[in-house]
């Protein structure tokens, strides 16, 4: 019973662990994009871009099953499949990305990203978005506005305004790269002034977090150019948008037009077993690994490394970057055809896209488009919701979605947007 359960997780686990839907649903088995939970009921996934390449995909299964029967340690004793990996995901990067740390979560990643930010430049300034997320470790929980760290943020961590296609920065579409980097160059100078000094900026090239606006190769130039005056190093979380999941291209910055200093990866890359990377130029790496001893006990371990390879094999062999972007252009231009009275904007690229709505007073319709998530899952499609007042429905699904699924869901999207009350 999922009463049961709830009982058994709150005694067990304590107060306020998260769950999705108002009558949380218990899996108990998946496999590509399908999920089934302990009463037998079969969901699309719609949502779930941790197993990248499909749930419990058997490549990815036999090599972890594979490597764990032989042989599982830590990066204090050689092993090659650490640096076969690591030479075939820095041969998929450019601007001179080519040294990588394993880790297990995208939060270390980013933490991690953060602290070579401090040692290449001697300062401590951090730049983020005031809508964003990059995980939980003290440090990078410090960058996201949903929950502020307790006694408030720290004096070397300034959010500048995220980019929005619905309300723009600035307030105008053409004139928001600009807008953007003007708050950008504040907030150097407000940390510069401060005495922290401003060591970098972090951000998702296709800002997920913050709604997914419907942005352009060139977007960020302007913020780049300002970032790269100062000193500064840009650091890119790719734990979303990479791996192909955009179609136009294996990575957000390349489909973007800017060179990173770091990028930090998590999620995808191991189609769900913990693993994660942040990945430098050498200079960048040197400067961390001269500053600080670190180490991390499983990151790299010959078992993670396995999934992660064997993670790549099947995003080439099976082509899902072109999938991406087939699929998506399909989703994107059914969703733009949807009518509905409180639809404002379909976007999106590749395999993540979806719609945002609101009143015709401009009030974001957080509660119905909760509502609406509630009703995709009742017909059985995982999806969620997202942005600043989580009033955009968010599809983000395995890799291996296709055609068919993708109508699947829509069509059920609109049966539901039909049913669910929006006065």
């Amino acid at each position: 019973m999922t009463s049961d359960l709830m009982a058994r997780r709150a005694n067990r686990l304590g107060p306020n662990m998260p769950t999705f839907y108002q009558e949380p649903v218990h899996l108990v088995r998946g496999e590509g994009v399908w999920l089934w939970d302990a009463d037998g009921r079969k969901y699309l996934d719609c949502y779930n871009n941790v197993p990248h390449v499909g749930h419990c995909h058997p490549h990815v299964v036999d090599a972890i099953a594979r490597q764990a029967g032989t042989l599982n340690t830590h990066t204090r004793y050689l092993h090659e499949g650490i640096l076969d990996y690591g030479d075939r995901l820095t041969a998929t990067l450019s601007h001179g990305l080519s040294q990588l740390i394993m880790v297990c979560s995208g939060s270390e990643a980013n933490d991690i990203a953060l602290r070579m930010a401090h040692a290449a430049t001697g300062k401590t300034g951090i730049i983020a978005t005031d809508n964003t997320y990059h995980g939980n470790t003290v440090a990078v929980s410090q960058l996201s506005s949903r929950k502020p760290p307790i006694g408030g943020y720290a004096g070397n961590i300034r959010l500048v305004p995220a980019p929005d296609s619905v309300h723009p920065v600035g307030g105008t579409k053409d004139g928001q790269p600009q807008a953007f980097a003007d708050h950008v160059a504040r907030a150097i100078a407000e940390l510069e002034e401060s005495g922290h000094g401003f060591a970098g900026m972090i951000l998702c090239p296709s800002f997920a977090n913050e709604g997914f606006p419907a942005i352009s190769p060139g977007f960020l130039d302007p913020a780049v150019a300002a970032v790269k005056k100062a000193g500064g190093l840009i650091i890119c979380d790719e734990v979303q948008p990479g791996f192909g999941r955009l179609g136009a291209a294996f990575w957000g910055h390349d489909w973007l037009g800017f060179a990173p200093d770091v990028v930090t990866i998590g999620k995808p890359m191991a189609n769900g077993h913990p693993c994660a990377a942040t990945i430098a130029r050498p200079d960048v790496m040197a400067a961390f690994r001269n500053a600080f001893g670190y180490f991390n006990t499983f990151g790299g371990n010959p078992v993670s490394c396995a999934a992660a390879a064997a993670t790549l094999d099947v995003i080439e062999q099976d082509d899902l970057q072109a999938n991406a972007a087939k699929v998506g252009t399909h989703a994107l231009d059914r969703l733009g055809q949807i009518d509905h009275p409180l639809k404002v904007e379909a976007r999106g690229l590749g395999l993540f896209f979806g719609i945002e709505f609101a009143h015709a007073d401009g009030a974001p319709a957080t509660a119905f488009v909760a509502e609406v998530a509630e009703g995709m899952r009742r017909e059985g499609v995982l999806m969620n919701t997202i942005g600043r007042f989580r009033n955009t429905l968010k599809m983000r699904p395995p890799m291996p979605f296709g055609l068919e699924h993708a109508d699947l869901a829509i069509d059920t999207l609109e049966q539901v947007l039909t049913a669910v009350p929006h006065d």
